[in-house]
């Protein structure tokens, strides 16, 4: 499985976030998913901060350690009974009563359709949190994305070191498990001794959007890149001349991306009907095997998998030959 993740450093506003936010939507966008089948939820840990300080007597500010705490349980609401979880509260001096408390409040707040306008009737207009939260509603709406937001203020982001907006990425269905997630976390460098810097961003791994894009028929049936060649080094059994070979090609890539060639690296030596038949599905116009007796000469075989004309080529003139192989099938 695969994860990408996109961070802005530096910059505290919403700004940002509604960048991060903007991407986000803007894959869902390209890969052929609407509003209709993704939503994002989106809360502030100060509105949960506000909400634990009212219902559960929980002040962030006097005790961020117990707040960090009970914001890591209320993650699990959504998921078990609040009975389940009046043993761990109340070992953090929060009674069951102010559990259910807590819990009617998040449900108010739900069932008030998720709209901000929603959450601040609930809570007022200037209750901590909101004001941040409405100028990424307001950044949302300009952009064009707004549609896409729910104001959650269940939402919780287990993790501890967030600490303003957070936000999570839901199929509308409530079938699957939450396809993506981030948000402000302004003191994550210090926690590693690093200079204080605000930071927003998030994580969206492959699997939760494939089985969401399965089941709408959108999983792209061609999903190769472009890249000019496939290098690999070949499989002797000798593991030290092995790894000799895979240290070599390490340098070979870096030449040839300096060249400008893009290349996809075989990360362990493959022999070479494994590597021919990667470098096909790979969609790849070149493949590169470095071999021990070749490349005690300085050279490598290079193979054109348009013509399946094969060469043995100076690893000096290997980026040339590559360029000359892609310009033709052009």
């Amino acid at each position: 499985h695969y994860q990408w993740n996109m961070d802005i450093w530096g910059v505290p506003g919403a700004a940002a976030e509604a960048e991060t936010l903007g991407a986000v939507v803007d894959f869902f966008r390209r890969v052929g998913l609407s509003s209709d089948d993704v939503g994002i939820k989106v809360n502030s840990r100060a509105v949960l901060a506000e909400l634990l300080r009212r219902t559960c007597g929980v002040d962030a500010s006097e005790d961020p350690a117990r707040f960090a705490a009970c914001s890591v349980l209320v993650d699990k609401l959504e998921k078990v009974p609040a009975s389940a979880l009046y043993d761990d509260f109340g070992a953090l001096d929060v009674a069951s009563g102010d559990v259910d408390a807590l819990v009617a409040l998040l449900e108010e707040a739900s069932t008030a359709g998720g709209s901000l306008d929603a959450l601040e009737a609930l809570l007022g207009d200037d209750a901590p949190g909101l004001g941040g939260l409405r100028e990424l509603v307001d950044l949302a709406d300009a952009a064009g994305f707004a549609d896409w937001l729910v104001i959650d203020a269940s939402v919780v982001r287990g993790l501890a070191y967030y600490t303003g907006v957070v936000f999570e990425a839901f199929d509308r269905k409530g079938e699957l498990r939450a396809i993506a997630g981030g948000g402000r976390y302004d003191a994550l460098l210090e926690t590693f001794g690093g200079d204080a810097m605000p930071a927003v961003g998030f994580g969206f791994g492959d699997a939760v959007v494939l089985e969401l894009l399965g089941d709408k028929g959108l999983v792209p049936t061609d999903l190769a890149a472009d890249v000019d060649a496939v290098a690999f080094a070949l499989a002797t059994g000798d593991a030290a001349a092995d790894a000799a070979s895979q240290k070599g090609l390490a340098g070979v890539a870096a030449a040839l991306r300096g060249a400008g060639v893009s290349v996809d690296v075989v990360l362990e030596p493959k022999k070479p009907k494994w590597a021919f038949k990667y470098a096909d599905r790979r969609g790849a116009k070149t493949a590169l095997m470095l071999a021990p007796d070749e490349w005690a000469a300085g050279s490598l075989v290079a193979k054109d998998l348009a013509s399946g004309d094969q060469a043995t080529v100076s690893a000096s003139d290997v980026a040339a030959w590559v360029r000359e192989k892609v310009a033709g099938d052009a």
